[in-house]
Order: C-alpha cells, then structure tokens, then sequence
C-alpha cells in the first residue's frame, strides 16, 4: 500500500501535519476497562478528517469511499483487511466521547500548533469576518415565532430542540439579540431565519473565523446565529481564547464594518490595546447639505464642542450634583448651543434651518471611534484591506471545494462541529501546500 499511494497525493501530503498522538490520552477517562475493545478514536478523527478535506459530505459514503480507496486505507491507517466501521459508529461517537472530552476542539488547536511551528503565522495582523451556512431546515416544517415557546421546545423533545434550549441564555445564540426571527424551524430551532443579499430566506448559522494575515491560517473558528450581534461578540470570544491558548494578540484586527460599532472599537482599543482597521458605523453625517458633526471640533481641555462659527456648545450650563444627569440609557451625551447664540448667527440656515438651537450628540467610546477614523486614512489600512480578502477567499474555499453549503447536524453542537472539522480541514490543507518540502526534509535528515 505504501508504493501505491503517490507522494503528491492529498492524503498523504496531510498525513506527515495530521497528530493523532494525544487522542487516545486525552479520551481515556471517558472509556471503560472492562468489555470488548473499542473502536480506535484516532481511526475515526481520520476517516472524519478525510471527509472534510475530500469534500465526501455523507457518512455513508465516506464509508464506501475509505473501504474502496487504497489511500484512505492508507491514511486511516486500515491496511488491507481491517473493517471500516460502520457509519453509525460516527454519531456515537459524536454525541459521546466527542463532545464531553471537547476533542475536535483539541484537535483543531493541534492544527493550530503545527502552523506556528512551521512558521506559517507571524501574530501582526488579524482578520475577521462570518459566513452564513445553510442549515438542515426546512421552511415547510416551520412555526411562527410567536407560537413558539420552551414549553412547545420540549414538547418537540429532539435533541436539537434539547441543545437550543440550553444556549437560550448563550451570547451566541438565544442571548445575543431580542429580537426573535420570523419563523422557528422545529427540526433545529436555534438555525436563525434569515435573507443574504439577493437571496431567498433561509434557516442558517454564521460561521466566525479568526484568521492570520500572513499566511490565512485560520487561528480560531466559532459558531453563532446568523446575526451581526452573535457575529461581533463571537470575534473577542475568538480574541480571548487565542491569546490565553496560544499567548499571542495581535497589533490589528481587519474587519468590514459590521464590527464597527462604537462598543466594539471601545472594547478593542480600550480594552485590548489593538488599532482596529475597521469602517466606523455613523450616522452624523447629514445629507441635506447642512453642517454635520465632523464639521464640529471637539475641544477636550473643557470637554464640550466648538461649531465652525467657533460658539461652544456644551452638555450642562451649570454643575449638576447627578454626573450622570443628561445621558440617555446608552451612555450617548447631548452638546447644545445657545438658543440666543444660534438666532443671531450668520450660519443659521446651513447648521440648524428647522431648529432654535444646535445641538450635536457624542456617541460612548467616541474616542476609540476616532481612532478608528484616523486609522483609517493611513496607508497601512489599505494594506489590511486587502489582505482582509483572505477571509472571504477561505469561505469561498470551503463552500466550492470542500462542498461545506449545507450543514448535514443539527443544533448548535452539530454546527459546532462541523465548523471544527472543516476548519482543521482547511489548515492541513494549508500545510500540504505551503510547508510539504520542510517535513521531507526532516524526514531524510
């Protein structure tokens, strides 16, 4: 078998990145020492890791495929006379030992490790971004949101409907927005229904990738709903969790400008100490051609705002014992003028034609939000913006050549998973490609 696969092959270029040698450790726990033997973890991951980077979408088939094809046999390590399991070992596995031990996770984060061995992430820059996944829904079997309720979650008793009830109080999913969607699909009450551009509505998840710009490998992958408040808060837990896994942060975070809100800037600049080359979200800007608040300059010596006429405008007249007398319930501060100051002014009619007095409104974390504009208007945004474009390209990759257009599990915990799987996928994938020679080379020395 070893003559018969070739060097180029795709199976055996993943193999020499592929580390399997912590599985069977890390699951021990989780077996018992009485009873027939197992089947081997690390024959599943594989024959799973095969699927992914094959683009084989069914169990079934993937069955057959390692069964008949000399390659896989090789790869799973199977020989010529070992029985393939049987396709229902997978959900066993799956809803098991795999879940309870967190070992796709584990396994992706080896991925991880062999890219910064091989020198594939360098740590400057990362990007962000999310992509909607179809999931296994269909619109037919839905309910309206407003017949839907817990009660009727366990009424359904699948384990979808299990799973979405207890991520109701999850940031990523149930508790990421008020908002409830449309319809709820009883076969997968957690997939969000929702409309991309120029397209039909759809039952969907996001999923989040952190990727680094050097090479786009991607360094943490997270499911979510597919809404742009699930997506921003799946970004810092995916910030969060590569520097405590691996210890690094980056200098900048690329994104587009669903990220752009002033609470994410404020957390990224404030917070974490990373320039955000990001689009701002704003809304000042007026379009009937009078002043908008750009054109007023913030003179932070006395905290209040100077027009172009040069008038301040200013939050309080006089000294409030309540500091926070003025806000509104989002932290937003309001600046006026004079109403005297503004009817005498010569500018009236292009700063405040329908009103007695101008006023402007400082939104919280403007500061961040100004970093962001500054950064904006530098040549290394321009650099990141295009090397943003990664992100977009791996999810064209995974949707075109992995075949990853459908989710095949249900529930938050199957979106999880297929999401880990296709992410280690695509990092070995990048392995192969960029860093074969190195292993070669290691293996004659």
């Amino acid at each position: 078998m070893e003559r018969h696969v070739p060097a180029n092959h795709m199976p055996r270029e993943i193999d020499l990145f592929l580390d399997c040698g912590g599985l069977r450790e890390a699951l021990r726990p989780f077996y018992s020492h009485l009873g027939r033997p197992s089947i081997d973890p690390e024959l599943i991951i594989r024959m799973l890791v095969i699927g992914y980077v094959m683009g084989i979408r069914s169990e079934r088939r993937l069955c057959d495929e390692v069964h008949l094809n000399l390659a896989y046999r090789w790869f799973c390590r199977l020989g010529l006379e070992r029985k393939v399991p049987d396709h229902s070992t997978f959900s066993r596995y799956r809803h098991g030992k795999f879940r309870e031990s967190n070992l796709l996770r584990q396994a992706f984060e080896a991925t991880v490790e062999r890219c910064l061995k091989e020198d594939l992430v360098s740590g400057e820059g990362f990007a962000v971004d999310a992509s909607l996944i179809s999931a296994d829904a269909n619109k037919v079997r839905s309910i309206a949101a407003e017949d839907w309720s817990p009660e009727r979650a366990r009424e359904v008793g699948n384990r979808a409907a299990r799973e979405h009830l207890e991520t109701l109080d999850d940031a990523a999913f149930g508790a990421a927005s008020p908002v409830q969607p449309k319809f709820v699909a009883k076969s997968d009450p957690a997939a969000q229904w929702t409309r991309a551009e120029e397209s039909r509505p759809y039952f969907a998840y996001a999923t989040n990738y952190l990727i680094d710009t050097k090479s786009a490998v991607i360094m943490d992958v997270e499911a979510t709903r597919a809404i742009r408040q699930a997506e921003v808060g799946a970004s810092r837990t995916m910030l969060d969790r590569t520097e405590k896994r691996f210890g690094i942060r980056p200098d900048w975070l690329a994104a587009d400008t669903a990220y752009g809100n002033a609470e994410n800037l404020g957390w990224l600049v404030e917070k974490r100490s990373i320039i955000p080359f990001i689009p701002v979200i704003d809304k000042s800007e007026q379009t009937d051609g009078t002043w908008s608040r750009s054109d007023f300059e913030w003179d932070e010596a006395n905290g209040q705002y100077i027009c172009p006429e040069g008038h301040a405008l200013k939050q309080f007249r006089r000294n409030y014992s309540d500091p926070n007398r003025g806000q509104d319930a989002g932290g937003r501060k309001k600046y006026c003028a004079l109403k005297a100051t503004c009817q005498a002014c010569l500018s009236k009619e292009v700063c405040c034609p329908k009103a007695e007095a101008r006023y402007v409104t400082r939104e919280p974390h403007e500061e961040a939000r100004e970093f962001a504009r500054e950064c904006r208007k530098t040549k290394a945004y321009k650099v990141s913006r295009d090397k943003r474009k990664k992100v977009e390209m791996l999810f064209a990759h995974l949707k075109r050549i992995l075949g990853l257009t459908r989710l095949r599990l249900r529930g938050p915990n199957g979106a999880k998973d297929e999401f880990l799987l296709a992410a280690i996928a695509q990092n070995l994938r990048k392995l192969a490609k960029l860093r074969p020679q190195n292993v070669l080379r290691e293996a004659t020395a």
